[in-house]
């Protein structure tokens, strides 16, 4: 690997940048002062060929590290995701500039967290390019429905859209409508250090410059155009920072141990499944497709991608009844419920229910970390029937599990802050969510039963106990296939 040699991009030269990488790189860079760069160890040999499950960073990432003694997988800090459109089908030689820049990219920064990943994804637009009887004959489909793994990506019951329910609590400001994208490919650049994900940013977006080098940056036939590009960024106080430096008024509410915004961490362990299992081949005795080991597609997965607004005044301000009295604030045993299970699994700090999150102060992190713990498929329902409230958790685990617990997804979500989709122009916190599913029908119905309407209505709950639906608006949602490493480049032009 050649070595990297200072900071490629400087603050400076990313507060210049326009155009569709504007957003991603002024978070960068609004970051540089407040993230810190981690000393990991490199645990992978460098001598060993790469993952073919192009997601699987697990050789990479160091141990786990136990807080309140439950293990959390910190993720690399910053993560890009570029999206960018096709004018027409790219070219035999598209496919060898493709892997060529990828290679390139590999060849200037260590696969590592303390360097760069950069992985690449396909949507139903890029294959409907494609000839379909092509597609049909490789495209993996479901074992259940017979349908094809990747398809377009629909509305959740409680997004903004034609036929959703409409949540009377969201307020106006983020009653913004769903947007299903239309986009051809997928980047997601991962990596400890802002600058180097920044200067990779650029230089597939067309700086021509890598590393501080004049490198040139890849030029398909098919003609590739940078869409929009969204950062995101997971490190334990980070949210907390960025709140008081902003002057937002709920700053001394978010818990300063948390990596995201709503004051708890979504990084345990067991919270995600091993990249393997959700390949369309699976593994782990999960295996919910027709793909066989040495298909075109085996060791691919759904890679879905939303972008998520977070009325975050509501959820630690404003977020109770008026008619409860004059104190509207929302103490951490609410919030810890809308998040996780009912009744709440940690307790609130009694004296003060608010500052710092308000949780409890006999644990390190002030319940930042709370167990990930697996009631059962139909513990939402038992709750909402025997308690009149669901958690956000409680809902996503109707479907997301298998029977004995385990999850059968791999999240890769974390904390935004820009304008983009904002109804006020200004820099609002976001969830930048995307994760890695078994098929597009897995994560429409994990992501319908975390909505959870049926049991809203059935057991005629107030919006008030449904989980986190009211402080959360998904501005648009694209569903992608990640393939095989061996395939990342154009896959199935080779067989034009």
């Amino acid at each position: 690997m050649a070595p990297i040699l200072g900071k490629p991009v400087s603050r400076r030269s990313l507060l210049r940048t326009a155009g569709a990488i504007t957003g991603a790189l002024g978070t960068l860079a609004l970051l540089q002062d407040g993230a810190i760069v981690p000393q990991r160890l490199a645990l992978a040999d460098p001598a060993k060929p790469f993952p073919d499950v192009q997601f699987d960073l697990s050789p990479y990432m160091p141990p786990a590290v136990t807080y309140d003694g439950i293990p959390v997988g910190m993720p690399p800090v910053h993560t890009v995701f570029l999206t960018a459109t096709l004018s027409r089908i790219p070219s035999s030689a598209d496919q060898s500039r493709m892997e060529s820049a990828l290679r390139t990219i590999e060849a200037n920064y260590p696969y590592a967290p303390g360097g760069v990943f950069t992985h690449v994804s396909y949507s139903d637009n890029y294959f409907a390019r494609l000839p379909a009887s092509l597609v049909d004959a490789t495209m993996p489909r479901t074992l259940s429905g017979d349908q094809p793994v990747l398809k377009r990506a629909v509305a959740s019951p409680t997004d903004v859209a034609p036929g959703s329910h409409v949540l009377e609590l969201r307020r106006p400001e983020f009653t913004v409508p769903l947007r299903l994208e239309n986009n051809d490919v997928l980047f997601t650049i991962r990596g400890d250090d802002s600058s180097y994900v920044a200067d990779v940013v650029s230089w597939l977006s067309g700086s021509n410059q890598l590393v501080g080098r004049p490198i040139a940056s890849p030029r398909f036939d098919a003609g590739l155009r940078i869409t929009s590009s969204r950062a995101m960024f997971v490190q334990i106080g980070l949210p907390r920072y960025i709140a008081a430096n902003a002057g937002l008024s709920f700053a001394s509410f978010v818990n300063p141990h948390s990596p995201m915004w709503m004051g708890f961490a979504d990084q345990q362990v067991d919270a995600s499944a091993p990249a393997q299992n959700v390949t369309f081949v699976g593994g782990g005795g999960i295996h919910l497709s027709t793909a066989t080991a040495g298909s075109y597609f085996d060791n691919g997965a759904v890679q879905h991608l939303s972008h998520d607004l977070l009325d975050l005044e509501q959820f630690y301000v404003d977020g109770r009844d008026p008619d409860e009295g004059p104190d509207t604030r929302e103490p951490f045993d609410e919030r810890i419920q809308y998040m996780f299970h009912s009744p709440a699994p940690v307790e609130q700090n009694p004296n003060d229910p608010f500052y710092n999150g308000g949780g409890p102060t006999n644990l390190k992190m002030l319940g930042a970390v709370v167990r990930n713990e697996f009631h059962g498929a139909g513990y939402a329902e038992q709750s909402a029937r025997q308690l009149q409230r669901m958690g956000h958790l409680s809902t996503l685990q109707r479907s997301g599990r298998t029977a004995d617990g385990r999850p059968i997804h791999q999240r890769i979500d974390g904390p935004g802050f820009d304008a983009m989709d904002t109804t006020t122009g200004r820099d609002t916190a976001k969830l930048q969510f995307s994760g890695f599913f078994p098929s597009a029908d897995f994560f429409a119905t994990m992501r319908s039963n975390q909505s959870a309407v049926d049991l809203l209505e059935k057991y005629d709950l107030d919006e008030e106990d449904h989980g986190l639906e009211r402080f959360i608006t998904a501005t648009r949602r694209q569903n992608f296939l990640i393939p095989p490493r061996r395939h990342r480049a154009f896959p199935l032009v080779e067989f034009l």
